[in-house]
């Protein structure tokens, strides 16, 4: 990711609609899809500026890995404990670790080897231990943002499962998230193709809309899992690993 995109990420985590809306579709999901043991083991797999840590927090013991020295270091300040470095799919360290759950959210869709990278994951699960990941959906809606946030695909529900029972997992949940706000990106794209547009920005919207985009997204959350949505701009999935 281009160095500017990736530190605006640092200064519109906290407020920015698409991140507090994702939170909380992940929070729900996690509710939803993942059991847990009374005090589990939580891993965050590239946790960027580490702007999900204090909602993993919530569950349990949590550690992470990123690959950026500054992300990493903001990250840690959050965590309040060393962030690992950790590039995947071949040196994401925590060797003979298990965890409970690993959460990956937004990363593989940067990763040239998407399955090494899953397996990786896999070997780090504990027997029950759960996956969850988002990536973004919809290949027709690859645009300038994709391009300068150095994505290398977006998924298809198809692509995504395939995927994952190619790295040794199961699935016991994926859908479509960002749903409600679909026509809307749609239209945009569509718009700064006819018109040479597609300038990207990264800071949070101004308020009130920030606030309106924010409560549409979130609305999701109630949602999700419940509603099977047809379409939408991101995928989620929880898979654990196949057994026999």
């Amino acid at each position: 990711m281009e160095l500017a995109a990736y530190q605006s990420l640092r200064d519109s985590q906290d407020r920015h609609w698409w991140f507090v809306g994702r939170r909380r579709i992940v929070a729900r999901l996690i509710a939803r899809f993942v059991p847990l043991p009374a005090m589990p083991r939580v891993l965050e797999a590239g946790c960027g500026y580490g702007g999900n840590l204090a909602m993993l927090s919530a569950l349990g013991d949590v550690e992470a890995f990123e690959f950026d020295d500054d992300a990493r270091a903001h990250a840690a300040k959050l965590l309040r404990r060393p962030v690992a470095f950790g590039r995947l799919p071949d040196a994401i360290g925590f060797d003979g670790d298990r965890f409970d759950l690993i959460a990956m959210l937004d990363v593989l869709e940067h990763i040239d080897d998407d399955v090494a990278s899953l397996r990786s994951l896999a070997d780090r699960l504990a027997p029950d231990g759960s996956l969850l990941l988002t990536v973004p959906a919809v290949p027709m809606l690859w645009s300038d943002h994709d391009v300068l946030h150095q994505h290398k695909r977006r998924y298809t529900r198809a692509l995504l499962a395939e995927r994952l029972h190619q790295a040794g997992f199961e699935l016991t949940g994926i859908g479509y998230f960002n749903s409600l706000l679909f026509p809307l990106a749609l239209a945009q794209r569509l718009l700064a193709r006819l018109t040479g547009g597609g300038g990207v920005d990264h800071g949070a919207p101004p308020e009130p809309l920030n606030a309106i985009l924010t409560a549409i997204f979130a609305f999701e959350a109630k949602l999700i899992g419940r509603v099977p949505f047809p379409i939408g701009l991101s995928l989620f999935a929880v898979a654990r690993k196949r057994r026999g």
